[in-house]
């Protein structure tokens, strides 16, 4: 038996793969702005001396960088409208990825905070700052700095684990790529050009992180 290509059938529907391409990056972008917030206060949280602040802070990132993210997305969408909590589709996914991602930004972020020089805050203190100016003006963004690598891998982490999305019928690329593979019977095609999608895209977040890192790299 023999497979002849055609990309014609997965060309006519292209214009889909394109929206639900734009949804993943929308989906990642408004994930990793909310799990760079819930991180930042997580991270805070576990280098804080207080036990009420380290310890919560620690049982979640053990948690949810210990749980499968597809389970997760399947917890908040299918268990949490049981207990009384209901969020639509995307709603439910982009909470779950916001979480999922805070948790690991967490360790990147404690990382970066235990990096920077202990006299960085006496300086601050030197010059009549507050602590919460300390953290805003030189702790955070000297910290940010340091991890902008780390947080570039990350959000293309996001971008592509978008894709589980379909597992709820979130019209993303990889949903968008299955419907068109089920009515057009081009399996090879339409993973191709799926597959395309994604690596393109990947590789233009990179491109653009790398841009951004020498943007804000320290002179030497």
């Amino acid at each position: 038996m023999t497979y002849s290509l055609n990309f014609a059938a997965v060309w006519r529907s292209f214009d889909l793969l394109l929206q639900g391409l734009a949804l993943s990056l929308g989906l990642a972008l408004v994930a990793i702005l909310a799990g760079c917030v819930i991180g930042l206060i997580t991270a805070f949280g576990l280098v804080s001396k207080s036990v009420v602040l380290r310890k919560p802070a620690g049982l979640y990132v053990t948690i949810i960088r210990n749980t499968p993210i597809l389970v997760l997305v399947l917890f908040s969408y299918f268990a949490l409208p049981e207990l009384g909590v209901r969020l639509g589709k995307i709603e439910s996914f982009v909470v779950t990825l916001a979480i999922y991602s805070g948790a690991y930004l967490a360790e990147v972020f404690r990382g970066g905070l235990i990096a920077i020089p202990p006299g960085q805050r006496e300086a601050g203190l030197a010059i009549g700052l507050s602590e919460m100016q300390i953290r805003t003006s030189i702790i955070i963004p000297l910290m940010l700095r340091n991890v902008l690598p780390s947080l570039g891998s990350t959000m293309i982490s996001l971008f592509k684990d978008t894709s589980l999305a379909a597992a709820i019928a979130v019209p993303e690329l990889t949903f968008e790529a299955r419907k068109i593979n089920v009515e057009t019977f081009r399996v090879i095609e339409t993973w191709i050009v799926a597959s395309c999608l994604y690596v393109a895209t990947c590789s233009l977040l990179a491109a653009l992180m790398r841009a951004v890192e020498r943007r804000l790299a320290v002179p030497r």
